[in-house]
């Protein structure tokens, strides 16, 4: 039973508070054999889809993911996708993917009539390098996922940062709700723009640079030894979670922000 179906039945008075609680602890989740059990009801109850790590899968129990999650939810996200396993899940359900970004190991498949709805949120979505695009791209297609309007600028690093100028003045006119900007090499750039915006601004170290901390490490203790308020870090590589975050935030204001 549905997050929804449940609130209903309380509502018309059909099952006591403490019934609706027995069954939201069970519902939205389905198991998969001994190796999966799948948040199905998560985009319902916090407003964040459920998003399938695939490293460390066989492709066997990733198609077995993928179509229960059709299957309840009418959708699958994927991270961390490599081209083994891109290839089998487009040979099982060519027919129903709906985003493909290579680069950044992100796939998404849909039924038809589940295209997520906009929800008013809006966020801006920047990288330093080229280099850091791939995983600023998880953040893009997470942050689109839950119903958001992404602004994005590319290359626009501190080593030139007469580049970020105009982009980041464009996402303020916007009214973006929160910028997620991704660095690698030392991490200046998050510092930079959290200085400057009047938003939440998520910090994404990325695993580029070279050689010591060249892993992404100098760029999240840059992030995280900052000076600027209203700048937060996640780990290394996480678009996923810089992209739910920015979105979450953005989405929570559209909603505050509508008319009534």
């Amino acid at each position: 039973m549905s997050l929804r179906e449940v609130l209903e039945q309380l509502s018309r008075g059909e099952i006591t508070v403490d019934e609706a609680a027995s069954q939201l602890a069970v519902s939205g989740i389905a198991a998969l054999d001994d190796f999966a059990r799948l948040d199905i009801g998560r985009h319902g109850r916090k407003g964040i889809p459920e998003v399938v790590y695939a490293p460390g899968k066989s492709v066997e129990q990733l198609l077995g993911i993928c179509g229960s999650l059709l299957e309840h939810s009418g959708r699958a996200i994927l991270s961390g996708i490599d081209n083994g396993q891109l290839h089998a899940v487009d040979q099982a359900f060519g027919d129903k993917v709906a985003v493909a970004v290579e680069e950044a190991g992100c796939l998404v498949l849909r039924e038809p009539g589940h295209d997520p709805g906009p929800t008013g949120g809006r966020i801006g979505i920047l990288s330093a390098g080229t280099a850091d695009i791939r995983v600023a791209e998880q953040a893009r297609v997470i942050a689109e996922e839950m119903g958001c309007e992404v602004i994005k600028a590319y290359d626009v690093g501190v080593a030139g940062v007469h580049r970020l100028l105009e982009p980041l003045r464009q996402m303020v006119e916007a009214r973006a709700g929160a910028l997620v900007v991704a660095a690698g090499m030392e991490g200046a750039l998050p510092s930079v723009v959290a200085g400057l915006v009047p938003v939440p601004v998520i910090g994404l170290p990325t695993s580029t640079g070279y050689g010591f901390g060249g892993d992404g490490v100098a760029a999240l203790m840059s992030m995280l030894q900052s000076c600027c308020p209203g700048l937060v870090a996640v780990n290394i590589d996480n678009g996923v979670g810089a992209g739910a975050t920015a979105a979450l935030i953005a989405n929570n204001a559209a909603t505050v922000n509508a008319p009534r």
